[in-house]
């Protein structure tokens, strides 16, 4: 086993394969733990800081959980600090760095929560910023390996735009791991062509493989997983909607897709979805382009092969694993 203590958690690519099944090894310790009601609050007197500039429900709830299953207090940072407005990163994460043991950041540019681990000196993780999301991948890895007793060999596709955190985030993890992992979309989609290549090199040595592909039958072909997020961030202006729909529509995530794909081929997303219209999202996207489902139908969100919800709770059990590990807890 790796001694993971005060390593910071910042993204995939800075851990090999053992140390994130090892990551997922605790994790499945500590949900046995949870299952059985049995405590395991080894961090008593820890502190930790929780930095959200962009809202969030798992992944809030996951660190709120998780800390306080381990014996933590916990102070949520939104809109009331001044990091990056009237303080620099450097000097919020100085002063952070004085109060508490760790540091959660989720939010913008990777460079932040770069920043924050260079000048604090305390263990930070990455929630999630533009270009990764690494705590969601320790939660994905868990559900497929729970679902499918592996990970090696495992053939995953992942559909819609794959160019930012969590199509880049899970390139990686599958590379690292043996696993072939599929970026089904239009090419204008396509992920970085330098970190295509670094995964392509690092699936070579694990055995695995990456494939880039637009064509749906061919992407979806003896599927294990097909995997989807959000077209569209908040925020970002009516334009970018209206391309985003118009590119991915033939990659959203339906039966059609799943007739290519194993029997028991199951169905990924990290949420939020918009799989029907009880969203307010979900209803002005359906009375300006007509659509009342965007990347995954409701059919396949809430059919028998979805295990998103699984994979939700997924993100607390994970989340503590990599507290646990990074903070130094005892072997399980």
């Amino acid at each position: 086993m790796s001694d993971l203590k005060n390593k910071n958690f910042l993204k995939m690519l800075d851990f090999s394969a053992e140390e994130i099944m090892q990551f997922i090894d605790t994790a499945e310790k500590l949900k046995k733990l949870k299952k059985e009601g049995k405590p395991h609050r080894v961090f008593e007197g820890k502190n930790i800081a929780l930095i959200f500039e962009k809202t969030s429900t798992r992944t809030y709830c996951s660190f709120e959980v998780a800390a306080h299953d381990l014996g933590m207090q916990t102070t949520y940072l939104a809109g009331g600090s001044q990091i990056g407005k009237k303080e620099s990163i450097a000097d919020t994460a100085r002063v952070l760095g004085r109060m508490y043991d760790g540091i959660e950041y989720r939010g913008y540019g990777q460079d932040i929560v770069e920043d924050l681990a260079k000048y604090s000196g305390i263990v930070v993780w990455n929630g999630l910023t533009n270009e990764s999301h690494p705590t969601q991948m320790i939660a994905d890895m868990l559900t497929v390996k729970e679902k499918f007793g592996i990970l090696k060999g495992i053939r995953f596709v992942y559909m819609g735009d794959a160019r930012y955190n969590m199509g880049n985030s899970l390139m990686v993890t599958c590379a690292k791991l043996g696993m072939h992992y599929v970026a089904c979309t239009d090419p204008k989609y396509y992920p970085d062509e330098k970190l295509v290549e670094k995964c392509k090199e690092l699936a070579k040595e694990s055995g695995g493989s990456v494939t880039l592909t637009s064509d749906v039958s061919e992407g979806c072909k003896d599927a294990d997983v097909i995997y989807t997020d959000v077209w569209v961030s908040m925020g970002e202006p009516d334009e970018v909607w209206e391309e985003r729909i118009r590119d991915l529509q033939a990659y959203q995530v339906n039966e059609k897709a799943f007739s290519f794909a194993k029997d028991n081929a199951i169905f990924m997303h990290c949420l939020p979805a918009f799989h029907d219209l009880g969203t307010e999202i979900g209803r002005k996207v359906h009375e300006k382009y007509g659509l009342s489902e965007m990347e995954v139908t409701n059919e396949v969100f809430e059919g028998p092969r979805s295990v998103v919800f699984d994979e939700a709770e997924n993100r607390m059990h994970t989340i503590k694993a990599v507290m646990y590990e990074t903070l130094g807890g005892p072997e399980l």
